[in-house]
This record gives C-alpha cells, sequence and structure tokens, in this order.
C-alpha cells in the first residue's frame, strides 16, 4: 500500500514537473513584439527630417525704402521730421544704395538741451539739419558684417567717423555714439540705430 501511494506521488510529481516546464516555453517565448516597436521608430524619424527642411528657408526681402522704415518706426519720428523739414527724405526713397545711422528720440534730447531749443526750433533750422543729418548716412550699403573696424569712413557730408570693434562710432570732433540696432534692411540699403546724435564742427 506505501508503494503504491509512492508511486503516485512521484507520477504527479513528474506531471507537474513537465506542466512548469511547458508553462515556463510558452512565457519566454514571445520575442516578435520587440521587432514591431522597432518598425514604429523609423517612420517618427523620417517625418522630424522632413519637418526640419522648411525652417532652413526663411528668407525675408525688404519690401520698403530706407525713409519708408524710418517713418513707420516709432522711435525715430525725429529723425523722419527733421529728414522731411531738411528735404533729404526723398534722397532715402531712391534706388541708390545707403547706410543711415539712425539716432533714435531718446538720443536727440541731450541736443536739444545743449542747444537750448524744443524740438520745433530744431526741425525749423533747415540749415543745420542739412549739416548734420548727413554726417549720419554713407553713400553705401554697410551690413554690421562688413562694417571696417577702426578704419575711417566718409560719410555723405564729406566728414569722416571711424567705429570700434565694440560698436561705438566717433566723430571728428571726439563726439561718441552707441550702435544700439543693426541691420534694419531696406529696398535701398540698411538702417542701424544709434543712441546718440552726431555733431560735425
Amino acid at each position: 500500500m506505501l508503494k503504491k501511494n509512492l508511486l503516485s506521488i512521484a507520477v504527479v510529481t513528474a506531471a507537474m514537473s513537465l506542466a512548469a516546464c511547458n508553462d515556463t516555453e510558452t512565457v519566454a517565448e514571445p520575442t516578435e513584439p520587440e521587432a514591431t516597436e522597432e518598425m514604429t521608430v523609423e517612420p517618427v524619424a523620417e517625418t522630424e527630417a522632413v519637418e526640419a527642411e522648411p525652417m532652413a528657408e526663411m528668407d525675408m526681402e525688404a519690401t520698403q525704402t530706407i525713409a519708408e522704415i524710418a517713418a513707420e518706426n516709432e522711435n525715430l519720428t525725429i529723425l523722419t521730421a527733421a529728414l522731411q523739414a531738411a528735404g533729404l527724405d526723398t534722397m532715402l526713397m531712391e534706388e541708390t544704395k545707403h547706410t543711415v545711422f539712425a539716432p533714435t528720440d531718446d538720443a536727440f534730447a541731450p541736443v536739444l538741451e545743449k542747444l537750448g531749443v524744443t524740438k520745433e526750433e530744431l526741425l525749423a533750422n533747415t540749415d543745420l539739419l542739412k549739416t548734420v543729418l548727413p554726417y549720419h548716412v554713407l553713400a553705401m550699403e554697410v551690413k554690421a558684417a562688413d562694417i571696417p573696424y577702426g578704419t575711417e569712413i566718409e560719410t555723405a557730408n564729406g566728414k569722416t567717423i571711424t567705429i570700434s570693434e565694440d560698436n561705438v562710432i566717433t566723430d571728428a570732433t571726439g563726439n561718441t555714439a552707441n550702435i544700439t540696432g543693426t541691420d534694419i534692411m531696406a529696398t535701398n540699403g540698411v538702417v542701424h540705430t544709434i543712441d546718440a546724435v552726431l555733431m560735425p564742427e
């Protein structure tokens, strides 16, 4: 009787071992889903490459003249009025290329104080404007990357200025102005904003 019981236990144990082996093989068998995951990675990479291409082709073209850009800039209202009063705005509407170092409205405040005049009185002094304004104009297009640092540059009124590598303009009388904005491109040249008005002798 004991032998029969022992034999029965041995049979059951062997059957359970075989079942466990079958279960282990079944669990370890599926590896195909990993291959499916690899296939889904490739389309994502292709999509990113396609989306990146148009970003590199953004190229803004100038659509306004220098005079038009100044007229629409809320920080260049005094310069615009001065150009119009001196009759120089038409020059900056022509196709000929120019570079303008444009004093902002804040840049004119020290000048008004130094001369002891109002904005209206300054705009009425056309002789002074015709002397001062061409001092801020070059008869060629010079982008920021092309500025000849440390070299005398002739302005539209025949006087010269120099520009240091830290973007400080110095005129013949020692006046200085910092270039605060660069490469505002126009159809007929380029505008760089400055924080002071250059005053020739």
